[in-house]
């Protein structure tokens, strides 16, 4: 079973190495789906993965000067303390504690999956949007920097839930608030903010008794090579191909998430 794990990090990683989807949305519902993973075992399992995972990322695009640092502060502003408040809440009021919001989780997990679909399909739509609505105008700095706590917020709460979303829904939320920076800046911010929030809803998980560290192990076994493959071969598979293949299984795996 531990190399079934291994197998199963090896196609997720080359899957997010390929289109730079979030392996949440991927992992989580993989873990839940075939494997039969309680929920919340595979959210936090998943948080942890994520956390190790994105760190690489995060000091390839650090390195390459395309982090906005301040934008990663004021998402973190909002989305570290509203997962740890979240996660609280689920582990005080939840009858039976994490293990008994199962069923929240499961729901929450697959709105998560279509709301990222969504983002994935109209990503290039909404930045042209974003980019025509604010007309060349500078944007009110205290208003864009409140609008950007926000979303962190809302973020915290979703990835600490479901472990989805800090990637395609988050990129897709600075497209709105940030028009004028050039997208591998966003994706760059983004990842980066992706580790600490990821780390902590994780450590959460952790302290709540729903992270297996052997499963852990054995996804990025296989993730870890998965992703150095999956970013070699991105050039040559066209990304108009991949990404209505990728939504549409996450709409589907989506939908049986939220009606099982």
């Amino acid at each position: 079973m531990d190399f079934a794990y291994t197998i199963a990090g090896f196609a997720v990683g080359a899957i997010v190495g390929l289109t730079g989807v979030g392996g949440g949305s991927l992992m989580t519902p993989l873990l839940v789906l075939m494997f039969g993973i309680h929920p919340s075992v595979a959210v936090g399992t998943d948080l942890l993965y994520a956390a190790i995972t994105k760190a690489g990322g995060t000091l390839a695009h650090g390195l390459k000067g395309t982090v906005d640092w301040k934008i990663t502060r004021l998402l973190a502003t909002g989305s570290i303390p509203a997962a740890a408040i979240t996660l609280a809440l689920i582990g005080h009021f939840a009858p039976g504690g994490i293990e008994g919001a199962a069923h929240l989780i499961q729901v929450s997990l697959g709105v998560a999956l279509v709301l990222t679909a969504v983002a994935l399909i109209f990503r290039k739509r909404i930045q042209a949007y974003a980019a025509t609505r604010s007309g060349g105008r500078p944007a009110d700095p205290a208003r864009t920097a409140r609008l950007t706590v926000l979303t962190g917020a809302v973020l915290g709460v979703l990835v600490s839930i479901s472990s989805v979303g800090a990637g395609a829904l988050g990129v897709t939320a600075l497209f709105f608030l940030y028009p004028a920076m050039p997208a591998l800046r966003i994706v760059g911010s983004d990842i980066a903010h992706a580790v600490p929030l990821t780390a902590v809803a994780g450590i959460g998980h952790w302290f709540l008794g729903s992270v297996d560290w052997l499963l852990l192990g054995s996804l990025l076994v296989g993730s870890l090579p998965g992703i150095w493959l999956g970013s070699h071969i991105s050039t040559k598979v066209p990304d108009r191909v991949l990404r209505p293949i990728l939504a549409t299984m996450l709409v589907l795996v989506g939908a049986k998430l939220m009606a099982h």
